[in-house]
């Protein structure tokens, strides 16, 4: 069978970079990876990661998804426009009081992680019809399903193409055309790690002291614990992705790390939203000491579980 053509968006670095660089050094040679940057002059790192692939397998290319001439030429040069996979990676984050956030922050948001997913999609999505073939990837997030304090505008872009996408998947399948939504949790890339660096050096003085001191003393403390606990490498995403791409038939939902689930689950157990916000608040609030105990001793059995794993690969089990 010839290999399937998949573009993905943002890979420049972390998960769009893991991603481009599995899929092209795939053993089977199943993929043809088109990798596209907002700006080819950051293409080294993917150059370096891709080895022998690059200008075999993986072929790097300009686009921006806040652009809609970028992206036409992008899917233009690729010829007779033939996608099979769209994989949408490309975003931004935006972390803290709202106060202290301006409105143009806000819609750049919107623009890359909302917008940019659809107009992807709305140029590749007519191709994908007539051909009544295609699988459209999204990276989302769990807060495309669960609100997370001082991630308002954030997991508002993530809500917003959840929702879009739960509303377009039942026409294209129509169509023979596939959508799933990836939707990690923390994950420790390069990228995440200087938004929570900038959020530590930030001047708050716009917000009250006592929000700045939940902010500061609270989330970024707790998401430091949280990150190194329960964080999730670009290359786990990858794994996860490709599973997710190979199956037969793509489920619409896949959440990579299952600790989550029952926390997205909460809101589902009482529509009213009681049960979610009454337990997001007492273990932000008041059981703290509790929630920093447990992380540490999943970080143990985490640690344990990879050592296991390495013994067993030394003595030639899988």
């Amino acid at each position: 069978m010839a290999p399937k053509t998949v573009l993905i968006t943002g890979c420049s670095s972390g998960i769009g970079l893991a991603l481009a660089v599995k899929l092209a050094q795939d053993k089977q040679r199943r993929f043809k990876v088109i990798a596209t940057l907002r700006n080819v002059a950051k293409k080294e790192k993917l150059e370096a990661a891709a080895g022998p692939a690059l200008d075999r397998t993986l072929e790097i290319k300009q686009l921006d998804v806040c652009d809609e001439r970028s992206i036409r030429s992008c899917i233009n040069s690729i010829p007779n426009r033939h996608i099979d996979i769209l994989v949408n990676n490309a975003g931004v984050g935006l972390i803290g009081p709202i106060e202290c956030q301006s409105i143009e922050e806000m819609k750049a948001v919107m623009e890359t992680n909302f917008f940019g997913v659809v107009r992807m999609i709305k140029e590749v999505l007519p191709d994908m019809k007539k051909r009544r073939s295609g699988h459209i990837v999204v990276i989302s997030s769990v807060m495309g399903l669960q609100g997370i304090m001082f991630n308002d505008i954030y997991t508002a872009s993530k809500f917003a193409i959840e929702g879009f996408c739960e509303s377009l998947v039942v026409q294209t399948l129509k169509f023979n055309v596939f959508i799933s939504l990836i939707e990690p949790g923390p994950v420790v890339t390069e990228f995440e790690m200087k938004i929570y660096e900038d959020a530590e050096k930030a001047d708050y003085s716009q917000t009250d002291s006592e929000t700045a001191e939940i902010f500061t003393n609270i989330y970024l403390k707790n998401s430091k614990a949280i990150f190194s606990s329960l964080g999730q490498s670009p290359e786990d995403i990858a794994e996860h992705t490709l599973r997710v791409i190979g199956t037969a038939k793509p489920p619409f939902r896949h959440q990579t790390n299952t600790i989550y689930t029952p926390m997205t689950a909460l809101k589902h157990a009482d529509p009213t939203g009681a049960l979610m916000t009454d337990s997001f608040y007492k273990l932000v609030f008041k059981y703290d000491t509790l929630l920093h105990v447990s992380l540490k001793a999943i970080r143990l059995l985490r640690w344990q579980a990879h050592k296991m794993r390495q013994g067993a690969r030394l003595l030639g089990f899988r």
